[in-house]
């Protein structure tokens, strides 16, 4: 067993490495030990779902953003962007759309800066009260703890914040100054603390990024004990300070996927749709690296391409096309698609 094995076996049993034994894995060229840990990551998500893909239904309702950040195309100083903002009466309709197509979560996704809470927790008030049997995850960004608690109490059971970086000095080179990583890493814990099913994330290859940064991430998430993580590689927009930068590694990004999943093997990992736009295999490779969520884009379709984060939002097609797709992929694989609330298993 070579020592990058060893450290695999070690990292499957206790679910914790030091940042050392994180270093050698990422720096790692052994593909052998590459391909067990993807195989240990799928067995692990398994052991825990069996054979099942969560399925999302994504509602991204406004692309205002007050937030410049410098690497994504809907930040406030894009005069590019087409901006646009959803009313309740659009935003409702497509979970009506959702629901009869079987979605039973649905992901509210916005810029940040920009809903007032009174109208965040009007808007979930009616999903919960017409859905009741809908789990609702919301990604509007910072938010101070009482207005946080509102949202709960309202019926929002999940929230989605991407902290972007664990290090704090690389999070000040991807963002402006008045963007604060103590904040962000603030309202991670008060999320938690309120009782939220909560979700970071990170991105891979983003500019100025290192291993020793990667390993950082990872002993993060072995901290926070999210119940979600994206993990997403980085695409440069055109319309930002960053569109020069190269793209993130869709490797490496698979690589991390399992190290995560053996990091804590209950987690929902979604299988980025971003991932398709950078090779064609993108959330095959993810499934097969220990994701098992992937979301679907409910939003009206002449909306649906200006809320562009990056470069490679792909074309919108008919939601039940998409969904068939999806299938055919998930069962090809082995899986079973599950539309219901998916419920983070202790």
């Amino acid at each position: 067993m070579t020592h990058e094995e060893k450290i695999i076996e070690r990292l499957k049993t206790e679910q914790k490495l030091s940042a050392e034994e994180l270093d050698c894995l990422l720096t790692t060229e052994d593909t052998e030990a590459v391909e067990r840990l993807r195989a240990e990551a799928r067995t692990a998500a398994q052991a825990v779902y069996g054979k099942q893909i969560y399925i999302r239904g994504l509602i991204e309702f406004t692309n205002y953003c007050k937030n410049d950040c410098y690497y994504c195309g809907i930040r406030r100083g894009n005069a590019c962007a087409e901006r646009y903002r959803l009313t309740k009466e659009q935003i409702l309709s497509c979970c009506a759309a959702g629901y009869e197509l079987g979605f039973r979560t649905f992901v509210l996704q916005g810029g940040e800066g920009i809903v007032p809470v009174h109208e965040v927790c009007s808007l979930v008030s009616e999903i919960k009260e017409r859905y009741p049997d809908c789990a609702v995850t919301l990604s509007l960004g910072e938010y101070i703890r009482s207005e946080y608690e509102q949202m709960y109490y309202a019926g929002a059971s999940r929230y989605s914040l991407h902290h972007i970086t664990a290090d704090k000095e690389h999070f000040e080179r991807l963002h402006p100054r008045g963007m604060s990583f103590d904040s962000r890493m603030s309202c991670l814990r008060e999320l938690k603390d309120i009782g939220f099913r909560i979700g970071c994330g990170f991105v891979v290859g983003s500019p100025y990024q290192t291993p020793h940064m990667l390993a950082k991430e990872l002993k993060f998430i072995e901290e926070l004990q999210p119940d979600m993580c994206d993990i997403i590689p980085f695409v440069p927009h055109k319309d930002t300070p960053f569109s020069s930068f190269p793209s993130g590694s869709l490797l490496q990004t698979a690589y991390l996927l399992s190290l995560v999943r053996l990091i804590k093997p209950n987690l929902l990992l979604p299988s980025a749709a971003i991932l398709d736009s950078i090779a064609e295999d993108g959330r095959e490779r993810s499934i097969k690296a220990g994701a098992n969520a992937v979301t679907v884009d409910l939003s009206p379709m002449p909306v649906c391409d200006k809320y562009s984060l990056h470069d490679c939002k792909t074309d919108v097609g008919e939601i039940k096309q998409e969904l068939e797709q999806l299938r055919t992929l998930i069962e090809r694989l082995g899986y079973r698609a599950v539309f219901d609330g998916g419920e983070v298993k202790r």
